[in-house]
């Protein structure tokens, strides 16, 4: 018997397989970062010598561990596709399918997969599968970008310095941005700080000293002639007690009355060295909110009307997004009266609506009296309005001090209430909070004394 060569063996055994096994491999387009909104078209290219059997396409998620199906194509139940029906002719056919996602969200994130199956060359019902992947990676601008002040409302220091922190926050972005600070236009060379400075402890600014002992501040009069004892409080006349005339002024407005004389000696002129953080937290919808910080001493010398830019580069912008805030000192605040005529017995609102220039960060409001303790007996109350309820006929003539400050500096403004006569309360029979004092009750009691005299007699 003639043997058979090895080489010979081995092409025979090459062609048994060429007539028994498919030729399949299958690849996916790769695709550049997309971002929300855009039309995105996923392709699948697959070469093949067999008889298509189905393509299936696949979103993968959980990482990995559920699949759900998008799209799928049948040859069972469509004559799209050739049928080879000598399988001893060799013909590779490339064939490509698509999916199309039309204004993808950021939930389409993720991995997709094209399962293709085609029969095998030696029996249909055996079917040989290949699959290609794909990260679709989806990127979403940010929505919105804001510039706030840490610890705020704070108040204006002028004996100690103290630190102020910027705080910059870009939401609605996919993935994080890149968030810088400029001052003025131009870029600031901040210090990376990872953590806050060790042994600043809160970096919410110490609490100013109480005003009648700030000596930097004097009354006009007093500053134009140089006087420089200028730290007792401003005098003022005991208020009258008697009732305004039916046709005098409502409500005085006091000017301001206060100047600063000199900035404390702490300040520095030297440029402020600035600390820069950044950190950024995942949000349920995919997105990430990033929270930029800028951190260094406050200066109100130099600081005061500075511009100050939080802005943000990423991938999914043409152009940067910005935000701006300028660092703003109150002045001249607009206090309002309401009833704009108040009569005994009547419940006075005196009311910060405004000032005249834009002011940030938000200014500390307090409220004193001169001379004297507010009605409810505080010696101060915070806040934007003062409320002074069932005023009595003593408090015409009182005179309010609000004083409105933030780190950058403080102000003052005075304003004087005048109380006119209720007439359906008569003249004397309000006791000091405003209620009346009941003129039957002093019947009354006059009416018991006499008859207990009576009967003593």
């Amino acid at each position: 018997m003639r043997t058979m060569s090895p080489l010979l063996l081995c092409l025979l055994l090459w062609d048994l397989l060429d007539l028994v096994l498919a030729y399949l491999t299958v690849s996916i387009e790769p695709l550049p970062p997309v971002v929300v909104g855009d039309t995105v078209t996923l392709k699948c290219n697959f070469k093949t010598d067999g008889k298509m059997r189905e393509i299936v396409w696949y979103r993968v998620t959980d990482g990995g561990t559920i699949k759900q199906k998008i799209f799928t194509f049948d040859a069972m139940f469509s004559t799209n596709f050739s049928h080879m029906e000598n399988y001893r002719k060799r013909e590779d056919l490339v064939y490509q399918s698509t999916v199309r996602l039309p204004e993808v969200r950021i939930s389409d994130n993720g991995p997709y997969e094209c399962h293709v199956g085609i029969y095998d060359r030696a029996t249909r019902e055996k079917v040989v599968l290949a699959s290609g992947n794909i990260f679709l990676n989806v990127m979403a601008p940010p929505t919105s970008i804001s510039v706030l002040a840490a610890d705020t409302p704070a108040p204006f220091s002028r004996y100690q310095a103290q630190n102020f922190t910027l705080v910059c926050v870009v939401s609605g972005g996919k993935p994080a941005p890149l968030v810088y600070f400029k001052r003025d236009g131009e870029p600031i060379e901040a210090t990376p700080l990872p953590e806050p400075p060790a042994g600043t402890g809160s970096w919410a600014p110490r609490n100013l000293l109480h005003r009648d002992l700030d000596d930097t501040k004097v009354p006009k009069s007093l500053a134009a002639e140089g006087e420089v004892g200028g730290g007792r409080p401003l005098a003022t006349a005991d208020p009258p007690r008697g009732l305004a005339a039916e046709r005098g002024p409502v409500t005085e407005t006091i000017p301001e009355t206060v100047v600063s004389r000199e900035f404390p000696r702490w300040v520095h002129v030297a440029e402020p060295i600035y600390y820069f953080r950044h950190t950024h937290a995942p949000v349920s919808d995919g997105t990430v909110e990033a929270r930029a910080t800028l951190t260094w001493t406050l200066n109100p010398q130099i600081d005061n009307e500075a511009l100050f830019s939080c802005e943000v580069k990423h991938p999914a912008l043409s152009m940067p997004m910005q935000s701006e805030v300028t660092l703003v000192a109150p002045k001249g605040p607009k206090i309002t009266m309401t009833p704009t005529r108040a009569r005994v017995g009547d419940t006075v609102r005196i009311l910060v609506q405004g000032f005249q220039n834009e002011v940030f960060p938000e200014p500390l409001f307090t409220w004193t009296r001169v001379g004297s303790r507010l009605l409810d007996g505080s010696a101060e109350h915070d806040g934007k309005e003062l409320v002074l309820e069932r005023v009595p006929a003593e408090l015409n003539g009182s005179m309010y001090r609000c004083t409105a400050q933030n780190p950058l500096g403080s102000t003052d403004t005075h304003t004087r209430l005048i109380v006119f006569e209720n007439p359906n309360i008569p003249r004397g029979t309000e006791d000091s909070n405003g209620s009346l004092t009941g003129h039957r009750s002093f019947r009354l009691v006059l009416a018991l004394t006499l008859t207990v005299i009576l009967e003593l007699t």
